[in-house]
C-alpha cells in the first residue's frame, strides 16, 4: 500500500507542478487553447496518442473485444496505429495546420464557420460537440472503479472526484501547453506500463507460446464451432471486427479534440516526426491493450461476464500481479483517463466559449474574458461529467451508458467528411455539411432509442458509428454536386494559403537542382 500511495502522490504532484509552470503560456486565447501554435513533435504526438487511448480502451474495449475475438482483437490496435495515427497525420496534419492558421480558427466549429461562410454551421457544430462530448467525458471514469477497488478498496466516488479535481487544476492553470507536457509524461507511463503488464500476464501463463496454445484450446460453441478460433488470425467474427477497426481508427479523423492537435503543431519537420512518433506510440499502447485482452478467456474460470460484464476481464487478469505492478497499472489507467479528460474538457470549453457564447450571447468579449470563461466552463464540464459517472455507477440508469457508446460515432460521423473535403475539395458545399451533421447525429440517437428497428448488423453502436463515417464520405460529395455552389471568392481565399510560397532548408524539402545552382 505504501508503494502505491507514494507513486500516486509523485504522479499527482508532477501533474500539478507542470500546470503551475505552464501558467505563463496561458494568458491569451491562442496560448490557452493552442499553446501559441508552437508545440513540438514529441509533445504533439504524445498529446494525440494519449487523447486517443483512455481507460475505456484499456479496461473496456480491450476486455470486451479480446473476449469476443481472441488474439485477432490485436487488429484493432494495428488499425489504430496505421489508419488512426499514420494516415491521419499524413492526410490531415499539414493541411489542417496551414488552413486553420490562415482562417484564424482555434476550434473545429470555427473552421466550419469561416471555411463555408456560415455562422449557423458554426453554431450547429458547437451544439453537436457540447451534446456528445459530455457523455463521452463521463465514460472515462468507467474503468477506474474496478481497478481502484482491486488496488486500494477506495470508494468509486472518491476516486472520480480526486481525479477530476487534479485534472482540472492543471488544465485551468496551464491550458493546452500544460496538457501537452503532462500528456508526454503520462504517455511514457502508459508505454512502460503496458509492456510490463503484458510480460507479467504472459509469464503467469507459462510464456507467450504456452498462452497461445492454451487460448487455442478454448472453445465456445455459442460463438464458433471452429477449433482454435480464439487464437486464429481473424477470429470468430471478422465482419464485426472490421466495424471495430473502422470506428476506433477512422473516428480520430473527425473528433474535434484529436484534430485540434494539428492546429497547434510548430513546423513541417515537426509534423513528419510527430507522425512517426504517434504511430509507434499507438502500435505499442493500442496494439498492446488489445493483444493483452485477447488472452482474457484463459482466465474464464474467474470471470463471470453475465454477472460482471466485460469490464471485469482486464482487472481479473491483473489481480494476481505483484503490488508494484498493480501500482503501475493504476498509474497507467489514471494517465490514460486524465490525459483524455483534459483534452475533452479543453475542447468543450473552448468550443462553447469561442463558437457559441462569443459574439452571440456575450458581445465584445475581450481576450482575458474569453480565457476566464473557458476556465470557468472547464470546472462546469468536469463537474457534470463527475455527476454523470457517479449517477451511472450507483443507479440503474442505462441511458447515460448508451449515449456514451454512440458519442464517438456521432461526432466522427458528423464531422469527418465535411472537415476532410473542406481541406481538400473546393466544391464542398454548406448544404453537404448540414446533411452530414444531421444524418449522423439523428442516426446515432435513433440507435439509442430504437435499436431493435435497425438491421441486425447496425444494431451495434460500433457498427452504426462506422457506417455513419463511411456514409459521410459518400454523402458530402454527392450532395455537393447537386446543391448551390459555394461562394467562389470565399473558396479561393481559403485555398490561397496552400499556394503561398515559403523558403525552407533543403534538408526539409527537395528543391529544383538547377534553381539551387
Amino acid at each position: 500500500m505504501a508503494i502505491k500511495l507514494i507513486m500516486l502522490v509523485l504522479f499527482f504532484g508532477t501533474m500539478i507542478g507542470v500546470g503551475i509552470y505552464c501558467r505563463r503560456n496561458a494568458t491569451d486565447v491562442n496560448g490557452f487553447v493552442l499553446g501559441g501554435r508552437a508545440v513540438g513533435p514529441w509533445l504533439t504526438a504524445f498529446a494525440y496518442g494519449t487523447s486517443y487511448f483512455s481507460a475505456v480502451v484499456f479496461v473496456g474495449y480491450a476486455g470486451q473485444f479480446g473476449w469476443k475475438y481472441g488474439i485477432a482483437a490485436t487488429w484493432a490496435g494495428i488499425g489504430n496505429a496505421i489508419l488512426g495515427s499514420l494516415l491521419a497525420w499524413a492526410v490531415l496534419g499539414r493541411r489542417t495546420r496551414i488552413m486553420t492558421q490562415h482562417l484564424d480558427s482555434a476550434t473545429m466549429p470555427e473552421f466550419f464557420g469561416k471555411r463555408f461562410g456560415s455562422k449557423s454551421l458554426k453554431l450547429a457544430a458547437s451544439v453537436v460537440i457540447f451534446i456528445f462530448l459530455i457523455p463521452y467525458t463521463a465514460s472515462l471514469y468507467n474503468g477506474l472503479s474496478r481497478l481502484f477497488g482491486m488496488a486500494f478498496d477506495i470508494d468509486y466516488s472518491i476516486c472520480v472526484i480526486v481525479m477530476a479535481v487534479l485534472t482540472g487544476i492543471y488544465v485551468i492553470a496551464g491550458g493546452y501547453m500544460a496538457t501537452a507536457i503532462n500528456d508526454f509524461i503520462q504517455g511514457m507511463i502508459m508505454i512502460v506500463g503496458i509492456i510490463a503488464v503484458i510480460a507479467a500476464v504472459l509469464n503467469s501463463q507459462g510464456g507467450f507460446l504456452a498462452a497461445l496454445e492454451g487460448l487455442a484450446a478454448v472453445s465456445d460453441p455459442a460463438v464458433s464451432t471452429a477449433p482454435g478460433v480464439f487464437a486464429s488470425f481473424f477470429g470468430p467474427d471478422p465482419v464485426n471486427l472490421l466495424g471495430v477497426v473502422i470506428l476506433t481508427s477512422l473516428g480520430t479523423w473527425g473528433l474535434p479534440q484529436m484534430v485540434q492537435k494539428f492546429y497547434a503543431i510548430k513546423s513541417e519537420s515537426a509534423i513528419n516526426k510527430g507522425m512517426i512518433i504517434s504511430t509507434v506510440f499507438a502500435m505499442v499502447v493500442a496494439g498492446g491493450c488489445y493483444f493483452l485482452g485477447g488472452f482474457g478467456r484463459l482466465f474464464s474460470d474467474r470471470i463471470d461476464i453475465a454477472a460482471n460484464g466485460y469490464d471485469s476481464v482486464i482487472p481479473t487478469m491483473l489481480s494476481g500481479l505483484p503490488d508494484f505492478l498493480i501500482a503501475i497499472v493504476v498509474i497507467l489507467v489514471l494517465s490514460a483517463s486524465m490525459s483524455t479528460l483534459s483534452s475533452l474538457v479543453l475542447a468543450s470549453s473552448s468550443t462553447l466559449t469561442l463558437d457559441f457564447l462569443k459574439d452571440n450571447i456575450v458581445k465584445d468579449m475581450n481576450e482575458k474574458q474569453q480565457v476566464r470563461v473557458m476556465r470557468g466552463l472547464i470546472v462546469v464540464f468536469i463537474a457534470i461529467s463527475v455527476v454523470l459517472a457517479i449517477v451511472q455507477h450507483k443507479s440503474s440508469v442505462t441511458f447515460i451508458a448508451q449515449l456514451m457508446g454512440v458519442s464517438w460515432g456521432a461526432l466522427a460521423g458528423a464531422f469527418l467528411a465535411p472537415f476532410l473535403y473542406g481541406l481538400y475539395w473546393k466544391k464542398t458545399t454548406k448544404a453537404a455539411c448540414w446533411v452530414s451533421f444531421v444524418f449522423s447525429t439523428v442516426l446515432m440517437l435513433a440507435n439509442v432509442v430504437a435499436r431493435s428497428a435497425f438491421p441486425v448488423l447496425l444494431q451495434s453502436p460500433i457498427n452504426a458509428g462506422a457506417f455513419c463515417m463511411v456514409a459521410g464520405l459518400i454523402i458530402v460529395p454527392v450532395v455537393s454536386l447537386f446543391t448551390a455552389k459555394p461562394d467562389a471568392a470565399l473558396v479561393e481565399d481559403a485555398f490561397s494559403c496552400y499556394e503561398r510560397k515559403v523558403i525552407v532548408r533543403q534538408s526539409e524539402a527537395l528543391g529544383d537542382a538547377h534553381a539551387a545552382e
